[in-house]
């Protein structure tokens, strides 16, 4: 099935906002701080890390970040530190929401990416969690997936 949104529209609508360059080892965004911006991969590789536990290692060109913040008017909550250098498109993410209703879909798009998503890797979870049988790196493997798709998801 086709996504609702062609991702060559979304690229071409990004390409318009300013970029930022992380080099490798350099923080992209703090945990608990509030910048307000959303973020959109371009090209890089970063880590996830929240709690001091990695979660998440993303180089996926398209990778929204500060999306749950900006929507929730909460400060982020991991930080991401880039692997590679790494670009973002960036934009006020409050601004851009209200304006720009291909990013707007785009973003809404990922989000339901990533709770579909969860909703499979979690009904897994629990059906190994109730096979006595089931190793538990199977178990763990499952729950890092769910961990990973909750901060970020595929991409369109």
């Amino acid at each position: 099935m086709a996504p609702i949104l062609d991702p060559r529209v979304v690229l071409q609508t990004l390409s318009s906002l300013p970029l930022e360059a992380y080099q490798a080892g350099e923080l992209v965004l703090a945990g608990g701080s509030t910048t307000g911006k959303l973020l959109i991969m371009s090209e890089g590789a970063v880590e996830v890390i929240r709690g001091g536990v990695r979660i998440a290692e993303i180089a996926d060109p398209g990778a929204v970040f500060g999306d749950l913040a900006v929507l929730l008017n909460q400060p982020h909550s991991a930080d991401v530190r880039a692997l590679a250098p790494s670009t973002f498109y960036v934009a006020d993410g409050r601004t851009i929401l209200r304006v720009d209703p291909i990013t707007t879909l785009y973003v809404a798009v990922v989000l339901a990416q990533r709770l579909e998503t969860v909703n499979s890797l979690l009904v897994e979870a629990k059906r190994q969690l109730a096979r006595t049988d089931q190793p538990r790196h199977a178990v763990r493997e499952t729950l890092d997936n769910i961990g990973r798709t909750l901060q970020y998801g595929p991409p369109l």
